[in-house]
C-alpha cells in the first residue's frame, strides 16, 4: 500500500472528484493489493446466511487496512470533506441482527487470521428504503450499487454453477468481496464473502421467436424469473407465490455454495470420507437448513452411499438457532416444496428414514415419535432437520440456549444432551467503537493503549478510572459531541428535526416487531407526557428527554406498519405542545441502518432493550450500546441477561416480569382486567380509539387497541405482556430520568459499562466457534 497516496491524488488531479468518482479511485488502489488467504489442505470455515448486512464498506475497510487517516488527510488537503463518502449506499444486504451478526463474525475471523468465508446472495436490491407520508411506513427499492460496486469481482464463467428448479434452471454466478482483517503490523488475513448472482441459463435469456411474434413479455420472461431469485431480499411470502420465491432464493445460494465447495475439493484430489476435515460448515437460522438434504444429494451423485453421505453431512454441518418464537422456525409444505425443487424431497425423505430408525435405537416410545419427525402433518420442519442433520446446534445467548434446551426443544436436548452449546453473539469493536466513535477511542487509547482494538477484554483496566473527575467529565463532554453530531445528521435528513442536546437521548432502534415492544415504549412516552401536563409529574425535577425511535416494519407486516403509524403521531403531538415540548421530545428515524446507527448509538444515553422475558434470542444492538457509554433499560432477557453480569445490575436498569414470571401469570393473565382497572393503563391506550391521534386508515389504531385486550375478550390478547409490564417499566424510565441528574454518577455508570463490554466482542465469539465447533 505504499503507492496509496500517490494514486489518490492522481485520481484527485485527473479532474472528476465528485464522490463517486474518488469512491471507486480509493475501491480500486485497495482492490489492486488484495490477495486472497488461501492456503492448500487447511480446513476451511464456511459461514451460509440468507443476510450480510455490511454497511457501508469504504471507511472499515480503510480502517481495518490503517488508511482512514492517510485518506482523510489527502481529501482534506485538497480541500475536500473527508466525509463525502457518508453518500455511499449501504450494501444492506440484511434486516437486522442476523445479518449484522454475520458481517461482524467475518470481521472477527480475519482480524484472528481464522479462515472463515462468508456465503450468501447478491442482492440487486436491498431490504428496502423507508420513508414516511402522513406517518405511514412507505418503501421504495434499495439500489445499494447505485455508486458502483468496486468491491466485488465477478467470477469466471467456470467458477458458476447451475440450480435446478422445477420447470427451471438458472446459473448462480459468484461475486467475491474482500473480507480484510485489522493488523497493525500490516500481515494480515483476507477472507472471501461469495455472494451468488442469478443469472438465466444459457439459451434462455432472450427468446427471438417471442420478440418475432411481438410476445415482449414472453421474450424476457426466462430472463426475469431467473433474476427475480436474486432481485430483493425477503421478498413478501404471504402467498403460496411468495414463498416459493423465497424457498428458490434459499436453495439457490446453499446449493451453489455447496456444489462450488465440492468442486473446489475434487480439483485438490480430495477423499470425501474427509470432506469434513476440509470444511466446516456454518448455517446461520434455519434458511439454508437445506443443506442438510442437499449435501447428501450432491455426495450420493459422487458415488457414495446414503449412510456414508448422511455421516459426512453429519459431521460437516453446524446449525445456529435465533429464534424462541414457534412461528419463526421455518417449515415448508410438502407440496409446495416438491413444487419448487422436487429433486431434493426423496432426500429429505432418507432423512426422516434415518431419523426413525435412530429413534428406535434409543428406544423412544412410538407415542412420542411425532414431535421429532422432519415430515409431519404434509410439512417439513426445518428447524427438525437441521438439529438432527449437524454435529452441533447452538444459541446465541446464555438464556436462550438454556431455554432452547429447557422450553423450546426440551424433547431434542434429551435425545442429544451434547449436542446444544452456548455462543453468545458479539460485535466487532472495529466498526463499533474505533470507526464511528474516534473520540471515545481515543479516550481509551490515551489511557490504556489500543490494544482494544483485537483483544477487547483490555477495557476491563478502565475501571481504574471511575473515581478520576477528569476522566468522568471528559465521557459527558465526548457524549454531548456525539450528540451534537446526531443533531446535524437528523436536522439533514429529517427535514429539518432539531434534537435538544441538552436532553437525555433515550434511544430504541432495531427492527419492527411485536416482541420487541416498540408499542410499549410508545405507550409509556404518552403516560410521562400525560404526567408532566397533568402536573403529576414535577417538570422542575424531571430532565429533558428525547426519544429516537429507528426500525422498519416488513411490508406485508400490517401490525407493526400500525405501530410506526402511532409513533409518529405521538411524535407529532408532543413536539407541538408548549406545555412540555421542552421536557419532552420524540422522533422516529427514516431508513435507519448501519450507517444511521453508526451515528445514534454513540450518541445514545438510555439504549432501550425491552423484548418480553424469554422471546429475545440475543441482542446485539444492546452490546453496541454498552461498549459506547449507553446505561441499558431492559428487561430480563437475552444478552441483557450478561450485560448486568459483566456491568452490574446497579450500573442499568432492568424491569419486568422474567421468565418464571410470565409462566406463571400466563393461565390467569387477563390483559382487560387490568385495563378496566388501572386509570392510567385505560387512558393512554384509549388515545388509539378516543381521537387523541389521527389514523387516517381508520383501521390500525383500532387493530393495535383490539390486539392488546380484544373486543371483549377476557383472554390473554397482549401475546407479549405489554400491561403486565407497563407501570413498572414507566417508574423505571423514571428511576434512570433521576438517576441522570448526577452528571458524574451517571458517567461512573457509562464507564463501568464500558469497562465491562470486552466479553461481548465477536472476537470472541468466533475464537469459540473456531475452536469448539469448527476445529479449524
Amino acid at each position: 500500500m505504499n503507492d496509496y497516496r500517490a494514486k489518490i491524488e492522481k485520481a484527485l488531479h485527473a479532474g472528476d472528484k465528485s464522490p463517486k468518482a474518488l469512491y471507486n479511485a480509493i475501491s480500486e488502489a485497495v482492490m489492486e493489493n488484495i490477495k486472497y488467504s488461501e492456503k492448500a489442505g487447511k480446513k476451511r470455515a464456511s459461514y451460509l446466511s440468507m443476510e450480510f448486512l455490511i454497511g457501508r464498506m469504504v471507511y472499515a475497510n480503510l480502517f481495518n487496512l490503517g488508511l482512514l487517516d492517510e485518506t482523510r488527510r489527502v481529501l482534506s488537503d485538497n480541500g475536500l470533506d473527508p466525509n463525502m463518502f457518508e453518500q455511499i449506499e449501504d450494501c444492506a444486504l440484511g434486516n437486522g441482527g442476523l445479518g449484522r451478526l454475520a458481517a461482524c463474525f467475518l470481521d472477527s475471523a480475519a482480524t484472528h487470521n481464522i479462515p472463515l468465508d462468508g456465503y450468501g446472495i447478491r442482492y440487486r436490491y436491498g431490504l428496502f428504503k423507508q420513508y414516511f407520508d402522513k406517518g405511514f411506513q412507505n418503501e421504495i427499492p434499495d439500489d445499494w450499487t447505485t455508486f458502483g460496486d468496486p468491491w466485488s469481482v465477478r467470477g469466471a464463467d467456470e467458477e458458476r454453477v447451475k440450480i435446478d428448479f422445477k420447470g427451471q434452471s438458472v446459473w448462480a454466478v459468484p461475486y467475491d468481496m474482500p473480507v480484510i482483517g485489522f493488523s497493525k503490523d500490516g500481515q494480515r488475513t483476507i477472507n472471501r464473502l461469495r455472494l451468488w448472482q442469478a443469472e438465466p441459463a444459457d439459451g434462455a435469456k432472450f427468446d427471438m421467436t417471442a420478440f418475432s411474434k411481438q410476445d415482449y413479455a414472453a421474450a424476457f420472461r426466462a430472463a426475469n424469473e431467473a433474476e427475480a431469485v436474486s432481485c430483493v431480499l425477503y421478498p413478501n411470502d404471504d402467498t403460496d407465490e411468495g414463498k416459493r420465491l423465497r424457498l428458490k432464493q434459499q436453495y439457490f445460494f446453499t446449493s451453489a455454495s455447496l456444489q462450488s465447495m465440492i468442486r473446489d475439493f475434487k480439483k485438490n484430489g480430495g477423499d470425501f470420507a474427509n470432506f469434513h476435515e476440509s470444511y466446516a460448515i456454518q448455517l446461520n437460522d434455519t434458511h439454508p437448513a437445506v443443506a442438510v438434504p442437499e449435501l447428501i444429494r450432491l455426495l450420493i451423485l459422487e458415488n457414495l452411499t446414503f449412510s456414508e453421505a448422511f455421516e459426512i453431512a453429519n459431521k460437516t454441518l453446524a446449525y445456529t438457532n435465533h429464534t424462541l418464537l414457534p412461528e419463526a422456525l421455518e417449515k415448508w409444505g410438502v407440496d409446495l416444496f416438491c413444487s419448487v425443487i422436487p429433486e431434493v424431497y426423496p432426500y429429505v425423505v432418507m432423512v426422516q428414514n434415518e431419523l426413525r430408525r435412530y429413534l428406535h435405537t434409543q428406544e423412544i416410545a412410538v407415542e412420542r415419535r411425532e414431535k421429532y419427525h422432519i415430515i409431519a402433518d404434509g410439512t417439513i420442519h426445518m428447524a427438525r432437520m437441521a438439529i438432527f442433520g449437524t454435529h452441533t446446534t447452538n444459541g446465541v445467548a446464555q438464556l436462550h440456549t438454556d431455554l432452547l434446551k429447557s422450553t423450546a426443544l426440551p424433547e431434542w436436548d434429551e435425545l442429544y444432551s451434547d449436542k446444544f452449546v452456548n455462543k453468545t453473539n458479539g460485535i466487532t469493536q472495529r466498526r463499533w467503537l474505533g470507526l464511528c466513535n474516534p473520540e471515545l477511542s481515543q479516550f481509551i487509547t490515551e489511557r490504556i493503549g489500543d490494544g482494544w482494538l483485537t483483544n477487547l477484554s483490555e477495557l476491563k483496566r478502565l475501571e481504574s478510572f471511575a473515581n478520576d473527575g477528569g476522566a468522568l467529565a471528559r465521557l459527558n463532554e465526548i457524549k454531548r459531541a456525539k450528540k451534537e453530531q446526531l443533531f446535524w445528521h437528523a436536522k439533514f435528513h429529517e427535514y429539518g428535526a432539531e434534537l435538544n442536546i441538552d436532553s437525555i437521548f433515550d434511544i430504541q432502534v432495531k427492527r419492527l416487531h411485536e416482541y420487541k415492544r416498540q408499542f410499549l415504549n410508545a405507550l409509556a412516552v404518552i403516560d410521562l407526557y400525560f404526567g408532566l401536563k397533568d402536573g403529576d409529574i414535577s417538570k422542575n425535577d424531571f430532565t429533558p428527554m428525547t426519544f429516537l425511535f429507528g426500525a422498519k416494519a416488513a411490508p406485508g407486516y400490517v401490525r407493526a406498519k400500525g405501530i410506526i403509524k402511532f409513533i409518529n403521531e405521538i411524535g407529532k403531538k408532543i413536539n407541538a405542545d408548549p406545555d412540555t415540548n421542552d421536557k419532552l421530545r420524540l422522533l422516529f428515524v427514516q431508513n435507519y441502518n448501519v450507517s444511521y446507527a453508526e451515528k445514534l448509538i454513540p450518541a445514545c444515553d438510555i439504549s432501550e432493550q425491552i423484548s418480553t422475558a424469554g422471546t429475545e434470542a440475543s441482542g446485539t444492538g444492546n452490546m453496541k450500546f454498552m461498549l459506547n457509554g449507553a446505561v441499558t433499560l431492559g428487561t430480563y432477557d437475552g444478552a441483557n441477561v450478561e450485560i448486568v453480569r459483566e456491568a452490574g445490575e446497579h450500573n442499568n436498569f432492568i424491569f419486568g416480569a422474567r421468565v418464571a414470571d410470565i409462566e406463571r401469570a400466563a393461565p390467569t393473565y387477563k390483559p382487560r382486567e387490568l385495563y378496566e382497572s388501572n386509570p392510567r393503563i385505560k387512558r393512554v391506550l384509549d388515545t388509539l380509539i378516543d381521537g387523541t391521534f389521527r389514523d387516517e386508515s381508520g383501521f390500525f389504531f383500532k387493530e393495535l387497541h383490539s390486539a392488546i385486550i380484544g373486543p371483549a375478550s377476557y383472554g390473554n390478547d397482549d401475546h407479549y405482556y405489554l400491561l403486565l409490564d407497563f407501570e413498572d417499566y414507566v417508574e423505571t424510565k423514571l428511576r434512570a430520568n433521576a438517576a441522570y441528574a448526577d452528571r458524574n454518577h451517571w458517567a461512573k455508570m457509562c464507564l463501568y459499562n464500558i469497562a465491562n463490554a470486552g466479553f461481548f466482542s465477536s472476537d470472541r465469539t468466533i475464537k469459540e466457534y473456531a475452536k469448539e465447533i469448527w476445529r479449524v
